[in-house]
């Protein structure tokens, strides 16, 4: 098992002040590793629960997707002296008819969602090459990766890219042992699908079509997080891994 033993690595997570990335961090955490949080607030619920793992966390308050990925990645090697693993977990959504759908929302929903994601992921591929070291970086995409969805134009887009861009940086960054793989949730209980849970035709066809019959919960993701970042998973590379209660195999 100690294949699965992430001790004396730093994972950088973004978006884990509640959530599904919440649950990525204290997870990451309970493997062995130091945490370093990216946020646009303050994420004290997460660091305390981390601190009682004895694990250290560091928490950087950044607006992704407009801040400089570069500065972040330095502000976290400067607190924490390095950066072995990466999930980019930070994700937005705007729900609206694609007739309807707005300039603003949509670039919003692509600047966090997708072109944080590759800023990030290149500045940490990068001092992982200056330092000769394999890495984990791990995508959160989502079910609609693979599908349309409805009306969710930019979240679609920017998901979907987003498993596109974890093949090609799979592609690029193997021969430097840095791997990079997906997770794909399915319909979780979380801020982004509150709207959907409260509506009650909407969620009772959505518990319909997923086979265990309930919504995920971040817990869920602990045990695909943990494993895409371990050494467990060297050989596993530009794959995306879905944790989504069956909901694509129906």
């Amino acid at each position: 098992m100690t294949r699965f033993s992430l001790e004396g690595r730093v994972a950088m997570v973004t978006g884990c002040n509640k959530g599904l990335g919440q649950g990525i961090a204290v997870a990451l955490a309970e493997a062995g590793a130091d945490i370093v949080g990216v946020n646009r607030r303050a994420a004290e619920e997460t660091r305390e629960r981390i601190a009682s793992l004895g694990r250290r966390y560091v928490n950087l308050e950044a607006r992704l997707g407009h801040d400089p990925a570069e500065e972040i990645v330095d502000r976290a090697i400067a607190d924490l002296g390095r950066v072995d693993i990466l999930v980019n977990n930070a994700g937005t959504i705007r729900r609206a008819p694609a007739l309807a759908f707005t300039e603003a929302d949509w670039d919003e929903v692509m600047n966090v969602n997708l072109k944080a994601a590759f800023f990030l992921s290149q500045q940490v591929a990068r001092r992982l090459v200056e330092r000769k070291a394999p890495g984990r970086i791990v995508n959160v995409a989502s079910v609609l990766s693979f599908q349309g969805g409805i009306r969710v134009p930019s979240y679609t887009a920017s998901k979907s890219g987003l498993l596109g861009l974890t093949r090609l940086l799979a592609n690029e960054w193997a021969t430097h042992g840095i791997t990079v793989n997906a997770i794909a949730p399915g319909y979780m209980a979380t801020d982004n699908t509150q709207a959907l849970r409260e509506d009650e035709e909407r969620s009772a066809e959505i518990l319909g079509r997923i086979p265990a019959g309930r919504w995920g919960t971040p817990d869920d993701l602990a045990g695909a997080v943990i494993f895409l970042c371990s050494d467990a998973a060297g050989y596993v590379n530009g794959h995306a891994l879905a944790v989504d209660g069956g909901w694509l195999a129906r």
